[in-house]
């Protein structure tokens, strides 16, 4: 007989709640909350993305937010350049981050440990300088996208709810995908190396090839979330590869649960909605947000799944 599961329910409760969204919207005429969701969905595909190298696979980069940035300059690069389809605009995006990613991950895995900290974010500073620079892009100002990416009549991204089901679907997507990924045996082996590299070695496993496949994946779909994140806004800024956005991807999965497939969903809605809640009672939310966190983080080991789980076990 199988017993209850809270973790389970809670995370099916949330992803039935993100599913019928749209409904409440139209029922309640609550605008803002799709616009909200949207950029929370969008969100937590980076996250998850994150986690796939982070809590699966032991890589603690600092600089994942260079690929959101990436993408999104893609988009609206080509967009300023009169190349409005989506059918090149998206995998440019998903092209340019997979580079990046393998450039990245080609000098940052000969080192460990803080220093490859370091040199992911190292990076990702490299790269929101050269968006500044970026004079003919609009430089420190941030791009406009004046039109969104264009499928063709498939589906129209200036429908909200259209948009938004675009962005549910790309993070059910990638979830699938870091489901089957880690499940397989190439999964396996990634989080053999997490665990114990030199012993993965040993009986003949190439780690760095593995870990190098694994971060240029996971940067691969961090770019799609950039993608997605500018039309979603209709603007792009060097800010949003500034290693604060790095550091709150990093929040999100920790917060939601490292090493879970859910964790980093749950967390970045958790983080948004608290930052959202918060910012409209104070402008000083931030010195209540940090508290919150740091209790979640002392109290709540494994983060919120994690929380789930031991309430679960009684």
């Amino acid at each position: 007989m199988k017993t209850f599961s809270v973790s389970k329910a809670v995370t099916a409760l949330m992803l039935a709640g993100l599913v019928l969204l749209p409904l409440y919207s139209y029922l309640s005429g609550n605008i803002f909350i799709m616009t909200l969701f949207t950029r929370i969905v969008i969100l937590a595909l980076a996250a998850a993305s994150l986690n796939l190298i982070m809590g699966f696979g032991g890589m603690m980069s600092f600089g994942h937010a260079a690929y959101l940035g990436i993408g999104g300059y893609a988009v609206g690069m080509l967009a300023q350049e009169g190349v409005g389809s989506g059918f090149i605009q998206f995998p440019v995006a998903l092209a340019a981050s997979a580079i990046y990613a393998l450039v990245i991950g080609a000098l940052s895995l000969r080192t460990r440990g803080v220093y490859f900290i370091m040199i992911t974010l190292a990076f990702a500073q490299m790269a929101y300088y050269v968006a500044s620079g970026l004079a003919r892009y609009g430089g420190d100002d941030g791009l406009t996208v004046y039109k969104r990416s264009d499928f063709s009549g498939l589906i129209n991204l200036s429908n909200r709810t259209q948009f938004y089901y675009l962005c549910l679907a790309c993070l059910f997507a990638v979830l699938f995908l870091i489901w089957r990924i880690v499940n397989s045996r190439f999964g396996l082996v990634v989080q053999g190396l997490r665990s114990n590299e030199q012993r993965m070695q040993a009986i003949g496993f190439p780690a760095k090839r593995y870990q190098l496949v694994c971060f240029v994946i996971s940067g691969t779909m961090c770019g799609l979330a950039g993608a997605l994140l500018a039309n979603n806004t209709d603007f792009v800024s060097p800010a949003v590869m500034y290693w604060t956005r790095s550091g709150d991807l990093m929040v999100m999965v920790i917060l939601g649960g490292m090493g879970t497939l859910f964790g980093p969903v749950m967390g970045a809605v958790v983080y948004l909605l608290l930052e959202e809640f918060l910012s409209q009672i104070t402008e000083y939310w931030a010195l209540i947000m940090g508290p919150l966190l740091l209790l979640i983080v002392l109290f709540g080991r494994g983060g919120i799944m994690g929380l789930l789980g031991r309430l679960n076990r009684g």
